[in-house]
């Protein structure tokens, strides 16, 4: 299903060489017709926007968007292990499961972005597809939430997965991540104090989904509570 493989490359950094077949990715979500008509609608206004735009400026929104914090981050096991060696093992699971659909991946790649987890489901039968997507669908949903919180233009490619996804977000296990940031510190100090992090300790040693946690075994990448 090329569907999932578009959205995750609309999803990753955008460089001209990809951003130069926009109509052909515009074009295969339209005869895969596999959205629902307002979440497609939504997406190709993405792709339009990224059409007409200066590409320096779509690459620094990008980098703002999810290269500075960690709110918005693209790696999936970030959001349940943050650096802990529990994250170690759950890699490797999904490595396996990609390599089992012939995905293999360079070794300076992580499996756990979502572009390539994406990418993973394009080549999964569609049943299957849309179970796997069910699992960290938590965290889709709550980075949904928080990227429509700041008007980012990114909040419709993870509301078309939620759309997609048989497996309804909880709203209580979302809210209850939201309200702890919000006794915690707000997402702007958080993003902040990671890069802090970042720049002196290499990573930050702790999720920033303050009820998250996940077994290590097989594709469990639910937040759970």
């Amino acid at each position: 299903m090329n569907t999932f493989k578009v959205l995750g490359l609309l999803m990753s950094y955008p460089k001209p060489e990809w951003i130069a077949h926009l109509d052909e990715c515009e074009l295969l979500l339209q005869q895969e017709n596999f959205l629902p008509k307002k979440h497609l609608h939504a997406v190709e206004a993405f792709i339009d926007r990224l059409k007409t735009s200066d590409i320096f400026s779509v690459q620094e929104e990008y980098v703002s968007t999810f290269d500075r914090g960690r709110s918005h981050s693209l790696h999936l096991f970030e959001h349940i292990h943050g650096e802990s060696r529990d994250r170690g093992q759950a890699m490797v699971n999904l490595s396996d499961a990609y390599e089992e659909k012939g995905l293999f991946i360079d070794k300076a790649e992580l499996p756990d972005f979502i572009p390539l987890f994406l990418e993973f489901l394009s080549l999964c039968p569609v049943d299957e597809a849309i179970a796997l997507l069910g699992e960290p669908i938590d965290i889709m949903a709550t980075i949904a939430t928080r990227l429509k919180k700041r008007d980012s233009s990114y909040a419709v490619l993870f509301n078309a997965l939620v759309a997609l996804s048989k497996v309804k977000p909880s709203e209580e296990i979302i809210q209850e991540v939201l309200d702890q940031e919000l006794e915690d510190t707000s997402l702007e100090a958080m993003d902040r104090e990671w890069e802090e992090a970042a720049a002196f300790a290499g990573q930050p040693d702790q999720s920033d989904c303050g009820a998250c946690t996940a077994p290590d075994d097989g594709l469990q990448i639910k937040i759970t509570r």
